[in-house]
């Protein structure tokens, strides 16, 4: 029995507090009332845990019949509820202060999705489709390259969680920076797709709608400053 996807998602949840650290030093959040840690576990929560039955339903497995399953298997998390959830829970924490937390999580919230991909190093999930580049990762037993998908999902969202975070220090609108980290989320996602391994090609609408959302909220809030 393993607990690998807890091991990914504390590298997850581990992430984003360096990110909150780290930007807390630099004033985020000085004019933010909630407590932006509870909130970032327990958007991260609510969302594996919702994401997580959803992978199971769609897979053909009934939670109720397979509760051990839930955590200690190496199955995945549909990537399309588990952001609705989290975003959900988020609106609700805030208590008025929507925007204001959004935008002071936004940094976080793509260093814990980097993080989560990178935990795929725990649960020996980062390959994907074939490759012969010279960086293919290979499974145990089998000689064949692939792409290190996760991995490279995780240098995107840290990367961009890092810039994003430094480009603050400047004066953008209430907002912005939430619209922004969606935006980079969604986009990231749907440029790593192509290198997955998935029959159906993957939840791809979720993340062209969330990135036309991304887009509207960020021409709304550049409008109204």
């Amino acid at each position: 029995m393993e607990f690998t996807l807890l091991f990914a998602a504390a590298i997850g949840v581990g992430a984003g507090s360096i990110a909150l650290r780290w930007e807390a030093a630099r004033g985020n959040a000085a004019d933010c009332a909630a407590d932006l840690w509870d909130v970032l576990v327990s958007a991260v929560v609510v969302g594996l845990f919702v994401g997580r039955l959803a992978a199971m339903i769609g897979s053909g497995i009934n939670p109720l019949t397979s509760l051990g399953d839930i955590l200690i298997i190496r199955g995945g998390v549909a990537t399309g509820p588990a952001t609705v959830a989290g975003l959900l829970m988020v609106a609700i924490l805030a208590r008025g202060e929507i925007v204001a937390v959004a935008d002071a999580l936004a940094v976080a919230a793509l260093a814990s999705l980097g993080g989560w991909h990178l935990g795929c190093l725990a649960r020996d999930a980062c390959p994907g489709a074939t490759t012969d580049l010279p960086w293919a990762m290979t499974q145990a037993g089998s000689e064949i390259g692939r792409h290190p998908v996760e991995l490279y999902a995780a240098v995107i969202f840290l990367v961009a969680a890092a810039g994003l975070g430094l480009y603050r220090k400047r004066r953008i609108p209430p907002g912005v920076a939430a619209s922004v980290a969606m935006l980079i989320a969604a986009g990231g996602r749907l440029a790593t797709e192509p290198y997955r391994l998935s029959l159906s090609g993957g939840p791809v609408w979720w993340y062209g709608v969330a990135m036309g959302a991304a887009l509207v909220a960020m021409v709304f809030a550049w409008r109204r400053a």
